[in-house]
């Protein structure tokens, strides 16, 4: 792995802690105005700073990101499908070029693994592995699960080792009982996605679990923006992620900031 590489890595996964908060707002690429988003800046803004790095789409970066920001960037490429069709069938929409131009420090895509899309997807982070590393941009595989695809250890390890095999320097992927074996079979860093919303004290419990069976980190999006508080929220994540903070411990604090904010 070249300088680069190791620099944007770096960036993104903190050092000191060898972790990551990443904020994923990316969702309006296959959702369109999602809630919680229909106001880009009004919800982003203010997260921005407590945000390691922002998953974000071409789109929304060029027109609702201050270019002068220090987060760094994990960019979108990947599109074609909505809500209305089936999600599987994505290709790559933003090439390689195009991410240098916009300095990011990061490129991801979905992979969908046993869906009608497999192998079109597969094919296209094997292509984007290839780019980033020509470059020294390193790639994220997104683990996507369909309406019928199940979120159990075996499933998910079977996506994250493939996204592994295929060259991604890191993967995205669901937490699940039996987590740990998904993060030994994985030999790069894997980060949890939130998910669906569901309490602020189950997510951060999520997040501490994560942590202790070895994930890098998380990339939460709907548990941090559609939270009562998202400022609250995202500094609750982060003292879950990179201080060690027990999540009921972390919940408090999520009440104390949420309540000073009112």
């Amino acid at each position: 792995m070249d300088w680069g590489m190791k620099n944007r890595i770096s960036r993104m996964i903190k050092p000191d802690s060898g972790h990551i908060v990443m904020l994923a707002v990316d969702h309006g690429y296959f959702q369109g105005p999602t809630t919680g988003l229909r106001n880009f800046n009004e919800t982003v803004d203010p997260l921005l700073p407590y945000a390691d790095t922002l998953m974000v789409t071409r789109g929304m970066l060029r027109n609702c990101i201050d270019p002068t920001t220090s987060t760094p960037i994990m960019l979108r490429v990947s599109a074609g499908t909505s809500v209305l069709t089936e999600l599987s069938n994505e290709g790559l929409s933003v090439d390689i070029e195009d991410a240098i131009r916009h300095n990011v420090a990061g490129i991801t895509l979905s992979i969908f693994v046993g869906g009608p899309g497999e192998r079109e997807t597969l094919l296209n982070l094997g292509k984007l592995v290839s780019m980033g590393n020509k470059y020294g941009i390193p790639v994220m595989a997104v683990t996507a699960v369909g309406r019928e695809m199940g979120r159990d250890a075996r499933y998910l390890g079977l996506c994250s080792r493939i996204a592994a095999e295929i060259g991604a320097h890191m993967v995205k992927t669901y937490f699940c009982d039996d987590f740990k074996s998904v993060i030994q079979a994985t030999p790069v860093p894997v980060v949890i996605a939130g998910g669906k919303k569901i309490p602020e004290a189950d997510a951060l419990k999520m997040a501490a679990a994560a942590i202790d069976c070895g994930a890098a980190g998380v990339d939460m999006g709907r548990n941090i923006f559609q939270a009562e508080s998202p400022v609250a929220m995202i500094q609750a994540v982060r003292a879950v992620v990179h201080k060690g903070e027990s999540p009921d411990k972390a919940f408090e604090m999520y009440n104390d900031l949420k309540a000073s904010a009112s």
